[in-house]
């Protein structure tokens, strides 16, 4: 590799005019199914970013941290609020019907605006905060371990 392209990081272009160690060098392949336009995606993406398909799939696949993990209740409470947020939706409907037809009006359509967006707020905390409520947890049960 003689130029290798700039974003090639220094890592990669130092390894590239040394001889690798048995432990760096690739010998595996692990077969990956696309369908014909993930295909193409994949090698427009690796063409534009100036490496290789392989490249590409390493660097996604190996350094790119993992999406956050939700608890089952957390999983619950995300569902039934979602559950929620569908009810306030047919609330709401029915709110700008009546008004439209000059009935009546089921509830406050500001307050459930209000309502709607403190729901998915709190969906959004749930999504979010998962894992740091786990972690703490985690540090609590060993801090009140005791030896015999």
């Amino acid at each position: 590799m003689k130029n290798p392209p700039r974003n090639v990081t220094l890592f990669y272009r130092f390894m590239a005019n040394r001889k690798q160690s048995k432990a760096l060098v690739r010998k595996h392949i692990f077969p990956v199914r696309l369908s014909d336009i993930e295909l193409d995606l994949l090698r427009i993406k690796s063409q534009d970013a100036g490496m290789s398909a392989s490249e590409l799939m390493r660097r996604n696949a190996l350094m790119r941290p993992l999406p956050k993990r939700l608890s089952k209740i957390s999983l619950q409470t995300y569902w039934e609020l979602g559950q929620i947020g569908n009810n306030l939706n047919q609330l709401v409907k029915a709110t700008n019907t009546a008004l439209l037809i000059g009935r009546t009006l089921p509830a406050n359509p500001e307050l459930l605006r209000e309502l709607l967006e403190l729901l998915h707020q709190c969906r959004r905390d749930i999504a979010s905060d998962d894992i740091e409520d786990e972690d703490l947890e985690e540090e609590e049960e060993e801090d009140d371990w005791e030896a015999d």
